[in-house]
């Protein structure tokens, strides 16, 4: 299929309008078959669950053009089954998993013209989500549901390389530990929106977010699971019950062991430990790693050795691998790539 015309190595990380969308509507205790439409307008009724009690969750995954022409997606399956676990969270209806890949592959193929050409640095983001869309006034979930699936052609998360960025420690929760924070609601987002917008205020890239009850361990940012490389050359992340399932992060394990030969630890890290890293990086779908160079603790700074010009050398070998599977460079594992022709 001939793409669109479109710069591809000059736009943004923002939305385009594309030519099809996936929508299926949950009423009277079922799934219908759904359907992809032109139409982008969602229409739903003033006193729909989604703006009376914000019952709604997303995913975000990516669709690339490999270096032999094929056009793939990235575990689409670990999206859809993460959407499952946030839906029950939520007392929503669980968007069968199996549809919700086969709705991917139809999104992605009817906007095959969108899909970036290999090499251009772009690639077609995809937006899964689901959100509570029949009446509700008293609090309680509503009895009707829409699920959907849009995407855009996205440019590169960093223009000009990705270098290092400095945040801050945030005096603000993420999550409580029985709360939401495991699962991709869009209320973790919401209530993150004032701690990012006033960390940029203050000069900062990101926020890192220490556990609620105790304020000693490290969680995660806004929107993306924090990775550590020791001294001598270990994997480790944070691990907590209130933090998200990066499916990047866990990938990037599986990488580090078995394609470098590292050792991961994935355990509770303190926050007074982090000073002793080698390297540090925030990982999601968006950058994959967004390196840190330095972090900002209530006047005292806390500089990483692989410091602020570049990204760390055991970094960049984990982004490379990741990167060289996702783009069809190096071999994937098997299930980690589905091929959407």
């Amino acid at each position: 299929m001939e793409k669109k015309n479109i710069d591809w190595a000059n736009i943004g990380f923002g939305y385009m309008k594309t030519d099809k969308r996936f929508v299926s509507n949950f009423k009277d205790g079922k799934w219908d078959d759904g359907q992809l439409t032109s139409d982008d307008q969602v229409v739903i009724s003033e006193c729909a669950g989604v703006l009376q009690y914000s019952q709604s969750c997303f995913e975000g995954l990516k669709a690339y053009q490999t270096e032999d022409g094929r056009i793939v997606c990235f575990r689409p399956d670990l999206n859809a089954a993460r959407m499952a676990d946030s839906a029950k969270r939520l007392e929503m209806p669980v968007f069968p998993e199996d549809r919700f890949v086969q709705a991917v592959v139809d999104v992605v193929k009817a906007n095959a013209a969108f899909v970036p050409p290999y090499g251009s640095g772009a690639t077609l983001y995809l937006r899964p989500y689901m959100f509570a869309s029949s009446p509700v006034i008293g609090v309680k979930p509503a009895d009707e549901y829409q699920f959907r699936i849009f995407c855009t052609p996205v440019g590169p998360y960093f223009k000009g390389g990705a270098k290092p960025i400095t945040i801050k420690v945030s005096d603000f929760d993420r999550a409580a530990p029985n709360g939401t924070g495991h699962i991709k609601a869009g209320l973790n987002y919401a209530m993150s929106l004032h701690a990012i917008v006033t960390a940029h205020e203050e000069g900062f890239a990101e926020n890192m977010y220490l556990d609620a009850a105790t304020r000693t361990k490290v969680e995660e940012t806004g929107g993306a699971n924090f990775i550590f490389i020791t001294k001598d050359g270990k994997l480790v992340t944070p691990k907590s019950s209130s933090i998200l399932p990066s499916i990047t992060r866990r990938s990037l394990e599986v990488v580090a062991e078995k394609y470098l030969g590292m050792e991961v630890e994935e355990r509770e890290v303190y926050f007074d430990e982090v000073k002793d890293f080698a390297e540090c990086g925030l990982c999601g779908t968006a950058a994959v790693i967004s390196p840190v160079g330095q972090i900002y603790d209530h006047g005292n700074m806390i500089q990483f050795p692989s410091g602020m010009d570049e990204m760390g050398p055991v970094t960049k070998k984990l982004y490379d691998t990741l990167t060289g599977i996702q783009m069809g460079r190096i071999e994937a594992p098997e299930g980690w790539v589905k091929v959407i022709e």
